[in-house]
């Protein structure tokens, strides 16, 4: 099949207006991501898998109870072993969370936790480490409040950081930290 002399700039100038509005970062094109797209689409958990025992058993167990201890490891190992999407590796990104502060010098952290609620991690139990993501900037930056939500742009990377906080399924090496600022509500 042959494509006649005027098609194909034609062609060239609808290709490239439908990536004029893709912003790229380091020659890639940066994807606007959410938290659900680092749970791969079949993930669940049943009450089961995550306490090693039935519902009923759970609420019987009292507090102290080696039981209890037990049941606690299990959630942690089941937590920290949630699965990823390997996919996901090397694509730049843009996606919103909150900071649960790692290491840094002078008010400015350069390593943190990116994960998708306020409080995670730093409440027992952490989220599942597909959602966690071990974060590095830099340069370091200062975050004026940790209820405040930001968007982390930069490369992910599948990759397993534990940390007493918590196990991250996911690095990201931040190019760009801004403030989050939701898309206005359409009537």
């Amino acid at each position: 099949m042959r494509m006649s002399l005027w098609k194909a700039p034609l062609l060239t100038l609808l290709l490239l207006a439908n990536t004029a509005g893709a912003q790229t970062l380091n020659g890639k094109t940066v994807e606007e991501i959410t938290w659900d797209a680092l749970m791969p689409p079949d993930y669940s958990l049943s009450f089961e898998e995550l306490y090693g025992m039935s519902e009923d058993r759970v609420n019987s167990i009292q507090d102290g109870d080696a039981q209890a201890i037990s049941m606690l490891d299990q959630m942690h190992q089941v937590l920290a072993s949630a699965p990823v999407v390997s996919e996901l590796d090397g694509r730049m990104v843009k996606i919103p969370g909150f900071v649960v502060p790692l290491s840094g010098e002078d008010q400015r952290i350069d390593r943190f936790f990116l994960v998708p609620y306020f409080g995670a991690c730093i409440h027992t139990p952490p989220p599942p480490s597909n959602q966690i993501i071990d974060t590095h900037f830099e340069p370091g930056t200062q975050i004026e409040s940790l209820y405040d939500a930001v968007w982390i742009t930069g490369e992910l990377t599948v990759d397993t950081y534990q940390h007493e906080l918590g196990t991250a399924g996911y690095r990201l090496e931040a190019y760009r930290i801004e403030p989050y600022e939701p898309e206005p509500a359409v009537n």
